[in-house]
């Protein structure tokens, strides 16, 4: 049905129903985006998109998740995805957030990000300003990770509060607002950037 539906949008479609097949069909094409399902027959999708991230892969990656659950969430952008939708969803919503990565192109990846005197190691969870560490909170590291995954990009407070508390309630996003004034205070006002009635970015510019 999904295939059909991108094939009607002109997308050229390559199925795989397993982990073994879409290793077998990614060794052969790269594809524009990638949209892989988190529960397959011979393992999960998580650990596809960890290998490919190892692997230097800057494919766009949807996750397609039966639960809606944090942990899991934060799993999956830790192995490296852009994107998730949790299942049941609405096909429309999935191909518009297809298209939105496919805009995008091949995403620039790396475990290091420096802005200003500030080093992000967002694989040793380090991080340092100017020739000091600077302690981060797990959630915070939250935080910077899903920002960094895109550096540069907008991410709405709703998208926030939904990756990482899952929760849009008033004492969320008063949490929200807590955190990032100790990441300010931390790792200094010029590398998380606030846009008015937007969201926030990592400040790479």
């Amino acid at each position: 049905m999904l295939s059909r539906s991108f094939e009607r949008e002109a997308h050229r479609v390559v199925l795989a129903q397993t982990l073994a097949e879409a290793r077998r069909e990614l060794s052969l094409r790269v594809p524009d985006v990638l949209v892989l399902d988190v529960e397959l027959p011979d393992g999960s999708g998580v650990d596809l998109c960890r290998e490919l991230r190892r692997e230097g892969a800057r494919v766009p990656i949807l996750l397609l998740t039966a639960h809606g659950e944090v942990r899991q969430r934060v799993e999956g952008l830790d192995a490296g995805a852009d994107d998730f939708l949790s299942k049941p969803f609405a096909v429309a919503e999935l191909r518009a957030r297809v298209r939105a990565l496919g805009r995008r192109g091949p995403i620039e990846r790396g475990v290091r990000l420096t802005i200003s005197d500030v080093v992000l190691d967002f694989d040793g969870c380090l991080a340092t300003r100017g020739s000091t560490e600077v302690p981060i909170t797990a959630r915070e590291w939250e935080i910077l990770k899903l920002l960094g995954s895109a550096p540069g990009r907008v991410f709405s407070r709703a998208t926030i509060l939904d990756l990482i508390w899952d929760d849009q309630s008033p004492r969320a996003s008063a949490s929200l607002d807590t955190l990032m004034g100790r990441i300010r205070r931390k790792l200094g006002t010029r590398v998380v950037r606030t846009i008015r009635s937007e969201g926030y970015a990592l400040d790479v510019g």
